[in-house]
């Protein structure tokens, strides 16, 4: 099953990101959206990553001059002739089952659906569609550009053929693929997800400051984030929704501490809103 084109649902910051990392490995990418202010600001920030690229000697130019970026917001002719689709969108079950069963009836029987989604059922999805043997997840990891891991999810009735396939475009675009059966959170997210509530809890607790726990976690564990650090840039609505289907699935140990969903009630959001665990506003000031 060869791949070449490449349509990616969603510019936001997991859109633009596969979509930039689907374009400098050589792809026919198409990014769509059904906002045109989304679709512009996602087009305008993946050409910046390669601008910055080139200028950090990290891309070569030829790369940048020779990819293939398109935008589109009219999604029947963002997917008709795609052989791979990678969903992008919020992490909301209905949307995603609704868009799968459009995505069937608008693509090419051969071509394979993908989901980006970091925790929900690819297996319900794939009931939405006439195809669950070419339904799989794929889930990326934020910055794309930078994150060398594919998470590749096999469902109920995944293919070999399918996960092979997508393993590949994978490894083109430079990550590192592990396979992995479906299951709540899947591997990363299931441990991430207890890492950044833990996070939270220490800090409701007043056990140490928000900075010095990051600290803690990347001088004392060497990760490259903080808790915090991450998730301001995933978004504290996004792991708020994670965890609480986490939570429905694998347990208690998984319940969503309080200070997080007291920052997302006040819209603490994370960096798309200016303030989440940090400020913003005016660079990357500490909240309190």
């Amino acid at each position: 099953m060869v791949i070449e084109r490449i349509s990616v649902l969603g510019a936001g910051i997991m859109g633009r990101g596969i979509a930039y990392a689907a374009a400098v490995a050589g792809y026919d990418t198409t990014l769509y959206d059904a906002s045109p202010a989304a679709l512009e600001k996602g087009m305008a920030e993946a050409r910046a990553l390669m601008e910055k690229g080139v200028a950090a000697g990290k891309l070569p130019a030829e790369v940048r001059d020779k990819a293939r970026l398109q935008a589109r917001s009219d999604l029947d002719g963002s997917v008709v002739e795609a052989d791979l689709v990678i969903e992008a969108i919020p992490e909301d079950m209905k949307l995603k089952t609704e868009t799968f069963a459009r995505l069937d009836a608008l693509t090419r029987a051969e071509a394979i659906l993908a989901s980006n989604t970091s925790s929900l059922s690819i297996t319900e999805m794939a009931g939405a569609t006439k195809r669950p043997d070419r339904v799989v997840g794929m889930h990326f990891f934020n910055p794309v550009h930078r994150m060398k891991l594919l998470e590749v999810v096999r469902a109920l009735e995944t293919s070999d053929r399918t996960i092979e396939a997508v393993s590949v475009v994978g490894m083109r675009m430079g990550k590192e693929a592990v396979v992995v059966r479906e299951a709540p959170g899947f591997v990363t997210t299931r441990v991430n997800a207890l890492i950044g509530n833990e996070a939270f809890r220490m800090l409701e607790e007043g056990v140490a400051s928000a900075r010095d726990i990051d600290k803690a976690l990347k001088l004392g564990l060497n990760h490259p984030m903080g808790p915090f650090e991450l998730v301001d840039l995933v978004g504290l609505d996004t792991r708020l929704s994670i965890l609480t289907v986490l939570h429905e699935t694998l347990g208690e140990r998984y319940r969503p501490n309080n200070l997080m969903v007291q920052y997302v009630k006040a819209g603490r959001l994370g960096r798309k809103s200016g303030k989440g665990v940090y400020e913003y506003n005016e660079g990357a000031g500490h909240v309190g």
